[in-house]
């Protein structure tokens, strides 16, 4: 019976679902070379029909079904899931999958990976002492570390103590032939009761979760409104996502008077359609690592509002690529609204240069290239690229 010497990736998060995070984990699995990498899929949690969207037919998927809190006492259970599949890679995103390391180490995996996506909802700004001392208790047992954004790189060296020669920084990527401009005007969203070519219709996508905040955005839309009482008969707002956030969007567009000129359109499978259907894209994030939906939003051509956290700083431009406002301010963010909606020609200008930049600096192509390279290397394999991935700078 022959052996497959491709190396095993085993690409472990809290929960594979819909979302960011797993979405990128989806692109590179679809994307890197099958001749040279296998790959598994290990939630701590469930793993749910978002692996539907995987590609491939020889990737592997286990869930572990952990509940919540700290999983130290399955770590045996771990060790012999590790012990058994022999990964030569694994490869941990976000603290709630960092408890793997410690496995993985007893299970001596030769290559062992740690990707900093963003914050977690319970500590938006990273200042948490607890999640700190556990980011640098699993510290000794993480070969490298994968910061999406130099934020959270300065984060790591900064208050987690490692060294910067240890992290590398890799941009998520966007598929700029999957999220593409619309052709003339905007295209109708099925579903959508705002069809009218003359209607400006704002719109955002995200699970509505606290760190998200598309409260703050319901807010805005009633404020803009009662700044800009004419633009009722215009200006149109489409959430879409689901969450526990549900309840208090409801009421705040209740209490405006405006439920009648928004639509919240619940989980969606068709964002690349539900984006080329607005004439404006809003990131309300009270924190943010890299954020894809930005970045789809860019390759949209969509002119962005989004505020000035994390590494949304630095994927926009303000004002050529993007407007960047600061969180939690209704009144910015409404005049913000207004002034695109004033300015459609200026607005649609800035929405097209953000295309260039998606094309430029963040296509999807880089960044599967960036992590063959970083594999390849910690393997002590001969790389297929030669440019290495980005050093924290």
């Amino acid at each position: 019976m022959s052996v497959d010497s491709r190396p095993l990736v085993a690409h472990v998060m809290h929960r594979f679902d819909v979302g960011g995070l797993e979405n990128g984990v989806v692109n590179l699995i679809n994307r890197l070379p099958p001749e040279r990498f296998r790959h598994a899929v290990i939630a701590l949690t469930e793993i749910t029909d978002f692996k539907q969207r995987i590609q491939r037919d020889d990737v592997q998927f286990v869930a572990l079904k952990k509940p919540p809190g700290q999983g130290l006492w399955q770590a045996p259970r771990m060790f012999r899931i590790l012990r058994d599949m022999r990964p030569a890679i694994v490869h941990t995103r976000n603290l709630a999958a960092l408890e793997m390391m410690l496995p993985a180490a007893l299970a001596r995996v030769p290559v062992r990976i740690h990707g900093e996506h963003g914050w977690d909802t319970s500590d938006p700004d990273g200042t948490s002492r607890k999640f700190r001392l556990a980011r640098r208790a699993y510290r000794p047992f993480v070969h490298r570390y994968v910061a999406l954004s130099q934020h959270l790189g300065r984060y790591l060296v900064d208050h987690i103590g490692v060294a910067t020669a240890k992290i590398e920084q890799i941009y998520n990527g966007v598929d700029t032939k999957r999220f593409h401009p619309a052709g003339a005007g905007r295209s109708p969203i099925a579903g959508s009761p705002f069809v009218e070519p003359a209607l400006w219709l704002i719109g955002t996508v995200g699970r509505l979760q606290s760190i998200k905040d598309q409260v703050l955005l319901a807010r805005a839309f009633v404020r803009a409104l009662e700044l800009a009482p004419a633009a009722r008969s215009r200006l149109r707002l489409a959430i879409a996502g689901e969450g526990s956030l549900r309840p208090q969007i409801e009421q705040v567009l209740r209490e405006g008077g405006v439920e009648h000129l928004a639509w919240l359109a619940g989980e969606r499978n068709d964002v690349p359609e539900f984006l080329r259907g607005l004439d404006s894209f809003v990131l309300p994030s009270i924190a943010e690592g890299i954020s894809n939906t930005i970045l789809e939003a860019m390759a949209t051509a969509l002119p962005i509002i989004a505020t000035n956290v994390g590494g949304n700083i630095e994927l926009l431009d303000d004002p050529v690529t993007g407007r960047l406002v600061p969180a939690k301010t209704v009144d910015t963010m409404a005049a913000a609204l207004l002034e695109d909606f004033g300015d459609p020609a200026r607005a649609r200008k800035r929405g097209q240069c953000a295309r260039v930049e998606a094309q430029q600096r963040f296509s999807l192509d880089a960044m599967v290239a960036d992590y063959a390279a970083l594999y390849d290397r910690s393997l002590a394999r001969p790389a297929t690229r030669d440019a290495p991935a980005h050093r924290l700078t």
